[in-house]
């Protein structure tokens, strides 16, 4: 997506504070990133849990970008390659899993809604993997967290890749350009395929139509760029809406469906 400058960042995580014979399963930290770092992309040896506690991430991997906003978290299963970039000042708290518990709240990244209790255990954690993180209230902390995280709800803020090479090719074109207005035919024509070979692999590939997955994009950007502090008028002009009232419409609809999200101001 525009605006991701690729900077020298610090590791989202630093290394896990818990060994391999269990004595802890999860520890946590604090990390603060100013507008506009990006990590490139990064995997780690154990799960990772990471909660926005101010500020948007958007997440790249190879099969999808997940948005998260302030209230939400991104499970990052171990081993998966992800590239993190932060929109607006970012201040999160960062969830290491030992490879072995098993808490994910479902196969592959998610983004999870985070409950008062789950963002209070993980606060707690936080202080309690600083000061070393061995104790027995450590211990319990880290195993109520890890019950919470299998717990969460997870919220469908996530833009899929399509694997087809065509389809690939067309939604890398949308993400470099959103606000790129052409007709489905237009697009039929561009990748080679019928509109009805093309939104039916489509919606297979990512589970959206179309229109819905363009409609995800979007949302996507003008979050990302409201974070950033960029005016609603420039933000809808920027993505081919031919008001802002059209715009704020668009953005009301999507915050009443997705629980964390702000309504464009």
């Amino acid at each position: 997506m525009s605006g991701w400058d690729a900077i020298d960042a610090p590791p989202v995580v630093g290394a896990a504070r818990h060994d391999a014979a269990g004595r802890q399963p999860a520890a946590a930290v604090a990390r603060a990133f100013p507008a506009g770092t990006r990590t490139g992309a990064r995997s780690h040896g154990c799960g990772q849990l990471l909660l926005a506690t101010s500020g948007l991430i958007l997440a790249a991997t190879g099969t999808g970008t997940w948005m998260v906003p302030e209230r939400h978290a991104l499970w990052l299963p171990a081993g998966v390659a992800c590239d993190v970039a932060m929109h607006g000042d970012v201040a999160m708290h960062v969830v290491h899993v030992a490879r072995e518990a098993a808490c994910a709240p479902a196969p592959g990244c998610r983004v999870i809604a985070v409950s008062p209790l789950l963002a209070a255990a993980i606060a707690a954690l936080v202080d309690e993997t600083a000061m070393g993180g061995d104790s027995g209230r450590g211990g319990h902390l880290a195993a109520l967290v890890l019950d919470e995280i299998g717990r969460a709800g997870i919220v469908p803020l996530v833009l899929p890749l399509p694997v087809d090479r065509r389809l690939a090719g067309l939604a890398r074109v949308l993400m470099d350009d959103p606000g790129l207005s052409r007709s489905l035919d237009d697009w039929c024509l561009a990748v080679g395929m019928s509109r009805r070979s093309l939104t039916r692999s489509f919606r297979l590939e990512t589970g959206l139509s179309v229109g819905a997955w363009l409609r995800q994009l979007r949302l996507f950007e003008a979050a990302a760029r409201q974070a950033a502090g960029e005016p609603a008028v420039r933000v809808a002009a920027g993505l081919g809406y031919r008001s802002r009232s059209a715009f704020k419409a668009m953005m009301r609809r999507e915050a009443a469906r997705r629980a964390g999200l702000r309504p464009c101001r």
